[in-house]
């Protein structure tokens, strides 16, 4: 299931957006102000924000170069050409402004989550760490590293997101897709399996456990 974070501060606005994208599938979380959807976003990963720009403390303008590798439509009741240019060229996925049709809205939703997310496709690299996701394999300093079908998820997920605490709930959801077979319960043993194929080539321990939270790319 698809989660996109709405950030606008106007109550009603984001309460009509919760219940669409609600009867869509989609889970949605909220954030009033873009201070406080930049604390939400240090904690999770949204598939895809809904962002206006009119907000307290942190405006969506300072909020939008901010985030990365997540696709943001901007929305907006600002209505210039101008306005639009600078924000698409300031890193918006889209815009749309408001008022505006929820069919519309949807189909623009659509459209973004079709395409691929940042880092999905290639190769990733982290400190002799090389993952094909094309072919879906390893190499540790050249080494070719042996992973189960769910090793594999954890690892691209982690190598897509390196600098951030990947909470357990938000891994299970996000390598769902590929491994539905994960839960919380077996989590930590796949977790702790990797870190032993990984490590059993140079010695390095690649992936840090967050006590109490989540796993992160070792950057130490």
């Amino acid at each position: 299931m698809k989660t996109i974070l709405i950030v606008d501060d106007d109550v009603c606005i984001g309460g009509m957006l919760q219940e669409v994208l609600a009867k869509e599938g989609y889970r949605t979380a909220r954030a009033y102000s873009g201070t406080e959807a930049l604390l939400y976003l240090s904690r999770s990963r949204p598939d895809l924000i809904l962002l206006d720009l009119m907000l307290p403390g942190l405006s969506g303008e300072e909020l939008l170069p901010l985030i990365e590798d997540i696709p943001v439509i901007v929305v907006s009741a600002k209505s210039e050409t101008a306005d639009k240019v600078n924000l698409l060229l300031g890193g918006a996925d889209d815009y749309i402004t408001k008022p505006f049709d929820t069919a519309e809205l949807l189909a623009r939703i659509t459209v973004q989550l079709r395409k691929p997310p940042a880092g999905t496709s290639g190769l990733l690299t982290f400190s002799g760490i090389r993952l094909d996701t094309s072919s879906r394999t390893a190499e540790v300093d050249g080494q070719p590293v042996r992973l189960t079908k769910t090793e594999y998820a954890i690892l691209k997920l982690l190598m897509q997101n390196p600098s951030q605490v990947i909470t357990k709930s938000v891994m299970l959801d996000r390598i769902s897709e590929d491994t539905p077979d994960c839960v919380e319960s077996s989590l930590k043993v796949h977790v702790s399996n990797l870190r032993k194929k990984l490590k059993a080539v140079n010695g390095k321990d690649y992936i840090e456990a967050v006590w109490g939270i989540g796993f992160k790319m070792n950057e130490g």
